[in-house]
């Protein structure tokens, strides 16, 4: 289990590409810079869409890990607007 802090939590379970990605920008968008997300996730390609939108955006990706077939991910809020 992670033990990370954050201060919002989104459940993007059972939805699919596009859409956990999609509903993280726009929790991000509401957070102020530095604030930490954490997004549970089930699609098999969302550890490679998180790492694609952390590069592309510059957003921090602090850790993800799976349990079971559920991902966990904490990513920190870039200091400029998305």
């Amino acid at each position: 289990m992670n033990d990370l802090l954050f201060d919002a939590e989104l459940d993007a379970r059972q939805l699919s590409c596009p859409l956990p990605i999609l509903r993280t920008k726009k929790s991000l968008a509401q957070m102020t810079a530095g604030q930490v997300l954490r997004v549970s996730a089930t699609d098999k390609k969302s550890p490679d869409d998180f790492i694609a939108f952390c590069t592309q955006t510059g957003n921090e990706l602090l850790s993800f890990t799976q349990q079971g077939d559920e991902f966990i991910f904490y990513l920190r809020r870039r200091a400029d607007s998305i």
